[in-house]
């Protein structure tokens, strides 16, 4: 595969990347706002929903054959670049974070019919919003190691 496909693959990669775990980071959100107004799911909620339900498995594929082609470009450069095996390790426990902590509580948050004053719905929906802000966090440390790629060892 040609170096010269290395833009358009990284471009890709990353779109991809962070929109296979963004509904994650931005659904305790846009609950936060959808609860006050104690209405049905919002249309930026049910198309949050929706990504992660249905478009996961498209992000997820696309993700897989793009990661494909970059390590068919880079191939054994990948190990002398000790900052991106840290980006990835990241990634990896960002979205183990997005599916098997974030996702399944998300949900039942989304299905919690609570009054307005509900303390309860309250704290759950506030631990998420913190989780958010963790997987918000880690995603800027991927960005930091990206564009210093920093010498780690």
């Amino acid at each position: 595969m040609p170096a010269a496909l290395l833009p358009i693959l990284v471009t890709s990669h990353v779109v991809l990347a962070v929109g296979l775990f963004l509904p994650s980071i931005l659904l305790p959100f846009a609950l936060r706002a959808n609860r006050r107004a104690n209405e049905s799911p919002n249309r930026a909620v049910r198309f949050l929903l929706w990504i992660q339900a249905e478009a996961t498995i498209v992000f997820g594929a696309g993700l897989a054959i793009t990661g494909l082609g970059l390590l068919a470009v880079l191939g054994p450069q990948l190990l002398s670049r000790p900052w991106l095996l840290v980006a990835l390790a990241i990634y990896a426990a960002n979205l183990a974070i997005a599916f098997f902590i974030q996702r399944p509580n998300l949900r039942r948050l989304v299905g919690i019919r609570a009054a307005a004053d509900d303390r309860a719905w309250s704290s759950w929906a506030r631990r998420q919003r913190y989780v958010s802000y963790a997987m918000a966090a880690l995603v800027g440390t991927i960005g930091f190691l990206m564009t210093t790629k920093p010498q780690l060892w």
